[in-house]
Formats: structure tokens, C-alpha cells, sequence
């Protein structure tokens, strides 16, 4: 009787020993999770990109030591995550691979949902919207299934803010609206109501997009934003003001501040730049500023360029992969072969029909650029000579320095001829070259129409221009 009492007392401490054991490890994991996701998230909003590598490191060693795959899969999910931020795809997708594998056996609903959240948007950046919406239902089906907690609580709206992303690019505009709505409700943030400005700004609605501009604005004062979320109201407030044609200064002060933080977190946002390039472009073309507008034009086009090549090389990567991975499979057998053909002909004609649909959009972008270059180096053009023309009239002291601006060969060109020439010899010409007549000149300058007569012989003489050939077309054509 005393050996069954005592067999039964080490069972049950046996199981004691196991189940706090179990309830050790339990807790190790949750706080290597909850460390490694909160001070992720801070560098990486902050822009420190080297000390987030070398966080993830760290820890991607600690999980294995821990023997914690699940806790390898984060630090994997975390580092494709600041490479999708930074446009670079196919990194991204190496490190949602691997982060895939080793999260596969996790029972953690949260690491699923996660790991969904993060994929959906990866594909909304390769623009296959689709995907994107599995991947953000696959999310929700895991987070709803996750224990609460406040990592859950903070993923929940952005799980719902994708999706009113995502379903706003399908043309879904009510139910982008109402998972804005839902989001912002749940988390009331500067981000969750730029999001809702933003929503509102791309439907033209621009006096409810006011409101969550202005509550926006509110709760980035009022509470610790991080870097990436202020760049976002910072671009979100440029593009209300741009849009309500009334505040250019406003616009441009706070695509400014965008740019300064774009700038300071090292560029870790880079997808979200494009957009703010665009913005300024289209600001300085109404402010009549072409060399502005042609600048950050340029840049917008330059970014937008870089992104479809790194999504074209991304399409092709995982074309090759796929390929390979039929290959390599072990029961491979002859008889799969015609498959494989049809399938690889398959894939690389989606693939050729997506290369061809890139190079279409990078010619037609091409095209647009040279012809709002053209535009902008017109209006440029003629703003400057009417402002030199009216300098003119004004016989103003500046005039020559302006009409070099305007003309720089022209004056250079005459020098050429002429080194001798004096600042007074080199404006008269420059009066000649805009085509002001005898009268005008003699007008603007305050002298005696005989006077002019007497200049334009002796400029003749000075730059040996023939008799016979008429002065004004000498000049039009000098400094071409």
C-alpha cells in the first residue's frame, strides 16, 4: 500500500515538475516575442536601420539557442518587412520564405496572423492586389483567433487598415471606407485618421478629409508619433493643401518636413516617398517655379522607375524559383515532364506578358517626362524673358545679369568676337537680341532715336557684321 502511495506522489510530481518546466518555457517565449516585436517596431519607425539588423541578429540567435523556431520566424518576418519598406523585393521575399518555414509549426495564432499581415503587404507593393486581400483575410482568420492581449489589440486596426487599402486600389471604395472607419475606431491614432483623410481626399470629399487632416495633425502634437507615421500626416497635410488650391505655402511646408524625415531615417521609407515627389512637383507647377517642378518631377519618375524594376526582378525570382522547385522535388518522375513544360511555359508567358506591360509603362512614363520637361522648360523659358523684358522697359540695373540667366551663351559668344566689348556695348546688344526696335531702345534707355542709329553702326564696326546682313538676325541666331 505505502509503494502505491509513493509511486503515485513522484507521478504527480513528475507531472508538477514538467508542467511548471512547460510554464517556464511558456513565458520565455512570450517575453522573447514581445521584446523582440516592440523594440523592432521602435527602430525600425525610427529609421535605424543598422541597429535593427543587428537586433534581429542578436535575437535570431537567441531563439536558437532557446531552441525557439517560432522566435526565428519573427526575426526573419521583421527583417523582410524593412526590406519591402525599402523597395527591395527580392530580399523581402527570400527572408517571407524563411520566416514562412519556421513559423509553419507554430502554434501561436498571433505569429500567423502576423506573418499574413506583413505578406498582404508585400504583394499590395508588387501591386497584386488579389494576393494581398487573401493574405489580409488569412490575417483576420488568425487574429481572431489569438488571445487577447495588447500586442493583438495594436495589430487588429492595421490588419483592418490594409485591408481599406487594399480594397481602395480593387475600387472597393465602401468597404475601404467602412475598414477605415472600424480601424480608427479601434485605434483613433495620427496614422489611423490620416488614413481616413487620405480616403477621403482620393474620393474628392474634401471638407471630411478636413476633419481627420485636422484630427490627424491633433494627435501627432499630442502624442509620441514615431517617425514613419509623422512623415505620413506631414505628406497627408501637403496633399490636403494642394489639393484645396488656396494654401501653396502650407503645401510646401509640410511635404518639406516629409522629405526632412525621409531624409533623416535614412531613406528605410523609400516606397513612400514617390508619392511625396509627385505632390511637390505638381505644387511647383502651380506656382508657375518649372525648374521646382522639374526637379522633384524628375525624382518622382526616377523612384517610380526604380520600384517596377525591383517588382519586375522580384516576378522573376520567384518565376525561377518556382521552376527550380519542380525540378528538385524528390519523387520526381519522367511522366510529370509534360507538366512541367506546360506549366514553365505558362508561368513565363504571365511572366513575359508582365515584363512587356512593365516596359509599355516605363516608355509611356518616358514619354510623359520628356513632354512635361519640355513643358516645364518652356514656361521656365518665358517667364524668365518677360521678366527680363520688363527689366528692359524698366531700363533697371539688373538687366544684363538677368538676360545672362536668360541667355548665358549669348553674352560669351560676343566676348568671343570681341573680348573688349564694355557692360554697356554688351546690354545694348542684349536689347537688339530681344528684338526691341530703334524707337523702343530709345524709349527705355532715355536718348535720342539718332543716338540708337549711331550704337548699332558702331556695334557693327566692333563685331564685324556685314552691311548687307540684317543686325536683328545676326543676333537672333548668336548664342543659339
Amino acid at each position: 500500500m505505502m509503494a502505491i502511495v509513493m509511486y503515485t506522489f513522484c507521478i504527480c510530481l513528475l507531472l508538477l515538475v514538467v508542467s511548471c518546466d512547460q510554464s517556464s518555457q511558456n513565458k520565455e517565449r512570450e517575453e522573447f516575442d514581445i521584446s523582440l516585436l516592440k523594440k523592432s517596431n521602435d527602430l525600425q519607425l525610427s529609421g535605424e536601420y543598422e541597429a535593427f539588423m543587428d537586433l534581429n541578429m542578436t535575437y535570431l540567435k537567441k531563439a536558437d539557442k532557446m531552441n525557439y523556431q517560432a522566435g526565428k520566424g519573427l526575426c526573419y518576418l521583421n527583417i523582410a518587412g524593412v526590406n519591402v519598406s525599402a523597395g527591395n523585393y527580392e530580399k523581402a521575399l527570400f527572408f517571407f520564405n524563411n520566416a514562412e518555414k519556421e513559423l509553419k509549426n507554430s502554434k501561436n495564432n498571433y505569429h500567423k496572423a502576423l506573418f499574413y499581415n506583413d505578406y498582404s503587404l508585400y504583394f499590395n507593393h508588387l501591386k497584386l492586389y488579389d494576393k494581398a486581400i487573401k493574405c489580409n483575410n488569412n490575417a483576420f482568420y488568425y487574429i481572431h483567433r489569438t488571445a487577447n492581449s495588447k500586442i493583438k489589440d495594436k495589430l487588429i486596426p492595421r490588419v483592418y487598415i490594409n485591408k481599406g487599402i487594399f480594397f481602395a486600389f480593387k475600387g472597393w471604395m465602401g468597404t475601404s471606407l467602412k475598414s477605415f472607419i472600424k480601424a480608427n475606431e479601434l485605434e483613433n491614432s495620427a496614422y489611423s485618421n490620416c488614413m481616413l483623410a487620405q480616403y477621403y481626399l482620393f474620393t474628392h470629399q474634401l471638407q471630411q478629409a478636413a476633419i481627420y487632416v485636422g484630427k490627424a495633425d491633433e494627435k501627432m502634437l499630442s502624442q509620441k508619433t514615431s517617425d514613419v507615421e509623422s512623415l505620413w500626416v506631414y505628406f497627408t497635410m501637403g496633399y490636403y493643401y494642394n489639393e484645396i488650391n488656396n494654401n501653396n505655402d502650407e503645401a510646401e511646408k509640410n511635404l518639406k518636413k516629409a522629405l526632412e524625415i525621409n531624409i533623416k531615417t535614412k531613406r528605410t521609407y523609400s516606397t513612400h516617398i514617390a508619392a511625396v515627389y509627385k505632390s511637390l512637383a505638381e505644387l511647383y507647377k502651380k506656382k508657375n517655379d518649372g525648374g521646382k517642378a522639374y526637379y522633384y518631377l524628375k525624382n518622382y519618375m526616377e523612384e517610380e522607375n526604380r520600384l517596377e524594376s525591383a517588382r519586375f526582378a522580384s516576378m522573376n525570382k520567384t518565376t525561377d524559383d518556382f521552376i527550380s522547385e519542380m525540378k528538385t522535388e524528390s519523387d520526381w518522375q519522367k511522366s510529370y515532364l509534360p507538366l512541367l513544360i506546360a506549366l514553365s511555359i505558362f508561368v513565363l508567358t504571365v511572366s513575359g506578358v508582365y515584363a512587356q506591360r512593365i516596359i509599355k509603362l516605363l516608355q509611356i512614363k518616358k514619354r510623359n517626362l520628356k513632354k512635361e520637361t519640355e513643358e516645364l522648360k518652356t514656361s521656365v523659358h518665358n517667364k524668365l524673358l518677360q521678366e527680363v523684358i520688363e527689366l528692359a522697359k524698366k531700363n533697371d540695373s539688373s538687366f544684363l545679369m538677368k538676360f545672362k540667366e536668360l541667355y548665358p551663351d549669348f553674352i560669351n559668344s560676343l566676348l568671343i568676337i570681341n573680348p573688349d566689348l564694355e557692360n554697356s556695348e554688351l546690354a545694348f546688344c542684349a536689347m537688339l537680341k530681344l528684338g526691341f526696335s530703334s524707337k523702343e531702345i530709345a524709349d527705355y534707355t532715355f536718348v535720342q532715336h539718332r543716338s540708337v542709329q549711331q550704337k548699332k553702326y558702331r556695334i557693327r564696326k566692333r563685331l564685324g557684321i556685314p552691311g548687307e546682313e540684317d543686325i536683328y538676325v545676326f543676333f537672333d541666331n548668336l548664342g543659339k
